[in-house]
C-alpha cells in the first residue's frame, strides 16, 4: 500500500514548535517521508511606516525573510536529529491558505498538516479562516490538528458513506480507506470505520396502518443492509467486527458519537467543495463536524478534484497610504 512521501506543514509562528509541526514529524519519520517546514509571510507591508525607520520596503521585506526562514531552520535542525528529512521555506504571499496550497504544489506535498482554528467556525464562509480554506481549495489531503495530544498508536476511525447518499464519488470511500489504512499503518494504531445510515424504512405506511412490530422489523433490515454494505466496502481490509460502526443517525451525530465512544486520536473523511448560494443553504458534512470532534480530522478530496488557486507567487502585500489632505 503505498505511504505518504512528501508531508508540508504549515507554520503560524516560525519562532516556537506546535501540535501540527510535532504531529507531522511524527508522521514523516513513522513513514520515512520528506518533511516540509512552511511560513507565508502574508502581513501587509506599510510603505510610509517602514520608511521612517530608514529602510526601503524590499529591505525590511528581506530582513523578515531572513529572520523568519532563520526560524524555521532552528526548528529543522532539531528535527534532523530526530533522522527526519526536513526542509524549510518562507515565501511573501497571500492570502495565507493560497500561499500553502502553492507551496504544497510546489514541493509535491501528498498531505498538508496545519493546525486548526482554536474557536468556532462561526461564518467561515465570511471570515475566511486559513483552515477552514484549505479544507475547500486543497486538493491534496488535508490533516487538521485539534488536539496537543501526542500520537500513540491512536485510533483512527474511517467515515464512509456505502449508499453515497451524500453525492459522494463512488471512489471517495476508497481513497479514505487508503490513506486511513496508511495513517494508522505508521502510527501502529488500529482503523475503525463508521458508516451513517438513513433508519427510516422505505414504503412503510403512516403510523396507525402499520404496527409498531412491522416498523422495528424494517428497521431491523434496514440495519442489516446497512451493515452488510459497509462490509463490501471493507471486505480488502478484513476489520474486526468490533472496529465496524453502523448507525441510524445523521453523519454528523454518527461520526462524532463514534470518535468520543472509540476514543479515536483522528478522523479521516471525505469533503465535497461547494460554492455560491448552494454551499451556505446546504453545508458540508465536514464542515459542520470540525467544531464538533475534539480529536484531529484528515479531510480527503475525491481524485478529480481540482484547486482553482493560481499558481503565481504574489509576493510582498504593499499598502501606500494616501497622503493627508491639507
Amino acid at each position: 500500500m503505498r505511504t505518504l512521501r512528501r508531508i508540508l506543514v504549515a507554520v503560524k509562528e516560525p519562532r516556537a514548535s506546535s501540535p501540527a509541526l510535532s504531529k507531522a514529524a511524527h508522521l514523516a519519520r513513522a513513514c520515512g517521508a520528506q518533511l516540509r517546514l512552511f511560513h507565508a509571510l502574508s502581513e501587509p507591508v506599510y510603505v510610509d511606516v517602514y520608511g521612517f525607520n530608514g529602510a526601503s520596503p524590499r529591505e525590511l521585506e528581506d530582513e523578515r525573510y531572513r529572520a523568519a526562514l532563520a526560524k524555521l531552520d532552528a526548528l529543522a535542525r532539531g528535527l534532523r536529529r530526530q533522522h527526519i528529512d526536513v526542509s524549510s521555506s518562507v515565501e511573501w504571499d497571500f492570502p495565507a491558505h493560497e500561499a500553502v496550497l502553492r507551496a504544497a504544489r510546489a514541493f509535491g506535498a501528498d498531505l498538508i498538516v496545519a493546525d486548526a482554528h482554536p474557536r468556532s467556525h462561526r461564518a467561515a464562509w465570511l471570515l475566511r479562516f486559513t483552515d477552514w480554506e484549505l479544507l475547500r481549495q486543497s486538493s491534496a489531503p488535508v490533516l487538521l490538528v485539534k488536539s496537543s495530544k501526542p500520537y500513540r498508536r491512536p485510533r483512527v476511525l474511517a467515515a464512509v458513506d456505502p449508499s453515497h447518499a451524500f453525492a459522494k464519488p463512488l471512489r471517495l470511500d476508497q481513497e479514505i480507506l487508503r490513506l486511513g489504512s496508511v495513517v494508522a499503518g505508521a502510527l501502529r494504531g488500529p482503523l475503525h470505520a463508521v458508516y451513517a445510515y438513513d433508519p427510516a424504512p422505505l414504503g412503510i405506511p403512516p403510523i396507525g396502518a402499520a404496527s409498531l412490530a412491522l416498523i422495528a422489523a424494517a428497521q431491523l433490515e434496514r440495519k442489516a443492509q446497512a451493515r452488510a454494505a459497509l462490509e463490501r466496502t471493507l471486505r480488502r481490509l478484513r476489520l474486526p467486527t468490533g472496529r465496524l460502526h453502523v448507525i441510524g443517525r445523521h453523519p454528523t451525530d454518527a461520526i462524532v458519537e463514534t470518535a468520543s465512544e472509540s476514543q479515536c486520536g483522528i478522523v479521516v473523511m471525505g469533503a465535497i467543495s461547494r460554492s455560491g448560494l448552494n454551499r451556505l443553504l446546504i453545508g458540508n458534512t465536514a464542515e459542520r463536524v470540525l467544531d464538533q470532534l475534539a480529536c484531529d480530522v484528515l479531510i480527503v478530496k475525491p481524485k478529480k478534484f481540482r484547486s482553482r488557486i493560481t499558481r503565481r507567487v504574489r509576493g510582498p502585500q504593499l499598502i501606500v497610504p494616501s497622503p493627508p489632505t491639507m
